[in-house]
């Protein structure tokens, strides 16, 4: 089944998240346990989908998210404003004093080189975003009176706390409800879920969510952890699948839970530093490969899927098809993963530039 995605003019955005939005703290090329002093991003899957559409692809976005309101939630502000979405729909929350209440989720990364992977260690209870409650947004509001062509969020967000699972089912209806195009990013993390039931209550969140969704988004493992579909053959660290195996898996997502679209990126990680990097589509009863960047040179790998959805999403709103989709976020996760940073820092004639096969001779 074909897409209905809404014209620009009827709408007052082309793309809305709704995610925790969190400090990075990135100790650059050391370690996380050594550092004495960190980088400061913003960042978080389902708001950094938005801040590449706005950033690399000039689309309209806002983002719906709770923040605390004190020095530190006003310095995430301060990030936020530089990724130029649009902030009325973040809520502020008032501050206890000490965090007892509410804070600012913190996400400590470091990049890995080589033999050693990348690393991440979030700090992130009793924040803002995961507190958030049904009925807190007045969706209404967004996709009534203001209208949105295309919302994102994912199974980061909806694994924050036993609320935030009903705050996306919330959402996913009321876009539903007023023909908004509903995107969905699995994004299994292991760390995430294991205190609160580990992949049994990953799947009963993502498997009610599922039916609500347009477009799912989500690598091998996170179709197996989070909606408990297998993939024939697959080693236990994913890295040999059966391209036919991986086939199958998706025709089964998409009969299964009705989804127009599914999509998949397809790295396997050689070492830190280089990776096989490509991705695939099955829209409108087809398969979609993407262009193919083997030993691709990797700086920061976090936010490469975010980035490859935010190219995918692109590629539809701007009604260029799905093959030019699928290239376009297979291009743009890979740049976004040139560069420090969650977030990308990529513009539409660089990502278009290596989904021509361009080189990485200097541009003068």
């Amino acid at each position: 089944m074909s897409l209905s995605i809404k014209s620009s003019d009827e709408c007052r955005w082309d793309i809305a998240s709704l995610g925790e939005v969190m400090l990075r703290l990135d100790p650059g090329e050391g370690r996380i346990h050594t550092s004495r002093s960190f980088h400061v991003w913003e960042g978080g899957g389902e708001y950094n989908v938005a801040r590449g559409l706005r950033r690399c692809f000039r689309m309209r976005g806002a983002v719906v998210t709770a923040i605390c309101d004190n020095p530190v939630g006003r310095l995430l502000e301060d990030c936020m404003l530089q990724g130029g979405l649009d902030l009325d729909y973040v809520q502020w929350k008032k501050f206890d004093g000490i965090g007892r209440d509410c804070r600012v989720g913190l996400n400590f990364t470091e990049r890995g080189y080589g033999v050693r992977a990348a690393v991440g260690c979030s700090d992130r209870g009793l924040s803002a975003a995961s507190q958030m409650k049904p009925g807190d947004v007045d969706w209404d509001a967004l996709f009534g009176r203001d209208g949105v062509r295309w919302f994102h969020t994912g199974g980061i967000f909806a694994g924050l706390s036993e609320t935030t699972s009903k705050v996306v089912l919330e959402a996913v209806k009321a876009a539903r409800k007023y023909g908004t195009v509903v995107s969905y990013d699995l994004n299994y993390r292991p760390s995430l879920w294991k205190s609160i039931g580990g992949q049994e209550r990953a799947r009963e969140v993502n498997r009610a969510i599922a039916p609500y969704v347009d477009v799912m988004i989500g690598n091998e493992e996170d179709f197996q952890a989070s909606l408990g579909l297998e993939i024939e053959g697959a080693t236990e660290d994913f890295a040999h699948i059966d391209q036919n195996a991986y086939q199958r898996m998706i025709r089964k997502a998409v009969q299964e839970f009705g989804f127009n679209a599914a999509a998949t990126t397809l790295r396997v990680a050689r070492t830190a530093t280089f990776n096989d990097w490509a991705a695939m589509l099955y829209y409108e009863d087809a398969f979609y490969d993407s262009i193919s960047l083997p030993d691709l040179e990797i700086m920061d790998r976090v936010g490469g899927g975010d980035s490859f959805a935010s190219g995918l999403i692109y590629g539809f709103l701007s009604g260029k098809g799905p093959q030019y989709a699928v290239n376009c976020g297979c291009a743009h996760g890979a740049l976004a993963m040139t560069t420090p940073g969650d977030t990308s820092t990529a513009s539409l004639a660089e990502v278009e530039k290596v989904m021509k096969g361009g080189t990485a001779r200097v541009d003068r």
